[in-house]
């Protein structure tokens, strides 16, 4: 059963923001909040600036105006790796593994110096402490949450593009953070995998009330996959904020997404919606 979001706390409040390229202004005033244990989608055609809202978000790009706050702290200012130590943390459209590595040890590489090279030759070496051997144990925790267990001794390289995304979300999630950017995470991924990935992301939420924002330029499957609400951008702005039913009724969204309803099969997923 999903958990209520209604009046919980605010983890994510994004307030006029604003970011312009010398005379293009590429975010416009973009305005919306993500709550504990809320799956959020950003979708809007390509150009729109949602990759762009994310990298102000999460400390790539300094933003020109407005703010962003992560549990009512002020972080418009902090580099990425001290947004990522307070709890929120995001992957990239392309996956950043290590091919010559397994799955396992994936997880297991630290983001930047958290440990020192003597204390990750001690995992393998059999010379682990308490904090190493918390730090293994919930790897395989991750791996079981995205229903990957089975994988962990598999060679990255080895990997399809959609269960390598899976390992991607996987290494997010080691350090227990608050809140998730996921930046197209089932982009090239074949359906029945992409559908496993949103699945599990779902589950996630559900069971441990983390938070997940996670963009999409695909409609069509968003609107499918039981994500709470959806942040509609277009030309840098956003357009409205719904549920999935509100924004597959709206015709202002249709007509910006695609430029005509006609060249969307609109009317034929509200009635296979009708026909389930």
């Amino acid at each position: 059963m999903r958990r209520e979001i209604l009046g919980m706390n605010k983890v994510l409040k994004v307030d006029k923001l604003r970011k312009e390229f010398g005379g293009l202004v590429a975010v416009k005033d973009v305005s919306f909040e993500v709550k504990k244990g809320e799956f959020i989608g950003l979708i809007g055609p390509n150009g729109c600036g949602k990759s762009t809202t994310f990298n102000c978000i999460s400390g790539s790009l300094n933003q020109t105006s407005g703010k962003v706050n992560f549990f009512d702290k002020d972080i418009s200012d902090l580099r990425p790796d001290e947004i990522q130590k307070i709890g929120m943390t995001r992957t990239f459209q392309h996956t950043r593994l290590w091919r010559e590595m397994t799955v396992i040890e994936n997880l297991l590489v630290p983001p930047r110096d958290q440990f020192k090279p003597s204390l990750w030759r001690s995992i393998w070496e059999g010379k682990k402490n308490e904090n190493e051997i918390n730090r293994l144990n919930r790897a395989y925790e991750v791996l079981e949450q995205l229903e990957i267990p089975h994988m962990a001794n598999n060679l990255a390289s080895e990997l399809s593009g959609g269960q390598s995304k899976l390992v991607d979300i996987g290494r997010s999630m080691m350090g227990e953070p608050k809140l998730l950017l996921l930046d197209e995470p089932v982009a090239g991924v074949a359906g029945p995998l992409a559908m496993k990935i949103f699945s599990n992301l779902r589950s996630l939420v559900d069971e441990t009330g983390i938070s997940v924002l996670i963009i999409e330029h695909n409609m069509d499957f968003i609107l499918r996959q039981g994500v709470d609400r959806i942040v509609v951008m277009n030309e840098g702005e956003v357009l409205m904020i719904g549920s999935p039913s509100e924004v597959k009724g709206s015709k202002e969204v249709i007509s910006a997404y695609l430029g005509s309803s006609e060249d969307w099969e609109w009317e034929k997923l509200a009635q296979e919606e009708e026909n389930a």
